[in-house]
């Protein structure tokens, strides 16, 4: 949603939201508004004015949109906050409903338990990365190490996984890449032990171009490892990570022992 105005970018939303295009942009034109009629609804948001009854009534079935019944009829958006609560609830519903149908989906056919001792995945995009390392944080049991290349990648779910884990009596190290980051963490996190590592491995090295930087690398029970780089493309930074479980994994068992080389002395500080 680049180069967009803020008009547009709220109808986008709103449509991802579940609206449909033509009650996107009649709740975006009552928003502009202090009340208005059909006319007016639809010189300002280029929906046709006879369409303009049909999107009304659907926002008014959702309790965006009062009418008053007058002749001709008039409407008003209901305030940005109550809008945005009323939104917020109904996405949440809808991803309830989904968790429920997808957890009682039957599987098509039965199908053995995988040995995880060589599995990789990969997983791509900063909220997906973020939600898998907090769950990995959530899952520990006896250790976490957790290295970072940036302060943004500790988020508010990410920092209140951390913290859950070290009242769980989970031993908890975060690693930085230099000591101001590590000054910004600690801040952040004041009861989690924070070190600047010493690994040249985490930061672009001088193979040919590459820039790639190590944006998070986590270290669960020594036994499941998630890696993340930033790299810039058309697009923008974009966040790419890959993922492996179990203890005899050579990926897991080769960062593994990096890590513990490098988060030893943590423990004495």
């Amino acid at each position: 949603m680049t180069d967009l105005s803020d008009q547009e970018t709220a109808i986008e939303l709103l449509q991802e939201l579940g609206l449909k295009e033509y009650e996107s942009r009649s709740f975006v034109a009552l928003a502009r508004l202090p009340q208005g009629t059909a006319k007016d609804i639809s010189e300002l948001s280029e929906v046709p004015r006879t369409r303009v009854y049909d999107a009304v009534r659907v926002l008014e079935s959702k309790g965006l949109v009062e009418i008053q019944h007058s002749n001709p009829q008039r409407f008003r958006s209901v305030s940005v906050s109550e809008a945005s609560e009323t939104l917020r609830k109904e996405y949440e519903r809808r991803i309830e409903s989904l968790q429920s149908a997808l957890a009682n989906l039957e599987s098509v056919r039965d199908v053995p338990s995988p040995d995880t001792t060589h599995e990789v995945w990969s997983l791509s995009g900063r909220d997906a990365i973020a939600t898998r390392t907090a769950d990995l944080l959530t899952e520990a049991t006896e250790e976490a190490v957790f290295i970072l290349g940036d302060a943004d990648v500790v988020s508010a779910e990410i920092a209140t996984s951390l913290e859950t884990a070290a009242d769980r009596d989970i031993s908890v190290v975060v690693g930085t890449t230099d000591d101001s980051l590590r000054e910004q963490i600690a801040a952040m996190l004041p009861d989690t032990s924070v070190f600047v590592s010493d690994s040249d491995w985490l930061r672009p090295g001088p193979y040919r171009s590459d820039d790639t930087r190590i944006n998070r690398l986590l270290l669960v029970d020594g036994s499941t490892i998630l890696v993340s780089s930033v790299s810039e493309d058309a697009d923008g930074a974009q966040e790419y990570a890959i993922f492996g479980r179990g203890f005899n994994n050579g990926f897991v068992a080769i960062l593994r022992r990096l890590l513990s080389l490098d988060s030893e002395p943590a423990a004495d500080r």
